[in-house]
């Protein structure tokens, strides 16, 4: 990856709460908690799954950098979605925070030296990734889910007939 892309990456990283903000920007009150199955999340259980993930990001690009090499902690998103009782809590909370990490992030990835980007972690499941892949991995997480999120409103539209 050169140094123009990794810029572009980071810039779209950190741009992602404004993203998200957009795409959840009036929604009515019901919709918050709709869930077209059991089984599925809701577009509040969504906002709360990315803050969720970027909170263990926060501390596996961190690790990538202070510990290069270092065995990272997996975690079960379902079973924290299902856990912590995500339904009626403040999404502007959620959504603070995911901006706060996001942009202390950025600002970290953007003073790092080139060395620091073939630096690796272990993850128990996915095996090693560079300080770089994680980049790409967090960039594109919040795009995946925020189609996600328009595909449940489509589908509360249709639920309530409009």
């Amino acid at each position: 990856m050169t140094s123009e892309e990794r810029g572009r990456l980071i810039e779209s990283y950190e741009n992602a709460p404004a993203a998200l903000e957009q795409a959840i920007n009036g929604l009515p009150d019901a919709e918050w908690d709709f869930k077209p199955a059991p089984d599925r999340w809701s577009i509040r259980e969504i906002v709360f799954h990315l803050t969720d993930a970027d909170v263990n990001g926060y501390v596996r690009c961190r690790a990538a950098i202070a510990e290069p090499g270092k065995t990272i902690m997996a975690y079960d998103q379902d079973r924290w979605t299902q856990s912590l009782n995500h339904e009626g809590r403040s999404v502007k909370d959620a959504l603070e925070l995911f901006r706060l990490i996001r942009r202390t992030t950025a600002r970290l990835l953007r003073s790092l030296p080139e060395e620091s980007w073939s630096r690796t972690i272990h993850h128990p499941e996915s095996g090693v990734m560079t300080l770089g892949k994680w980049l790409e991995i967090y960039e594109r997480h919040p795009r995946s889910h925020i189609d996600q999120m328009r595909k449940l409103h489509d589908q509360y539209r249709l639920s309530r007939g409009a």
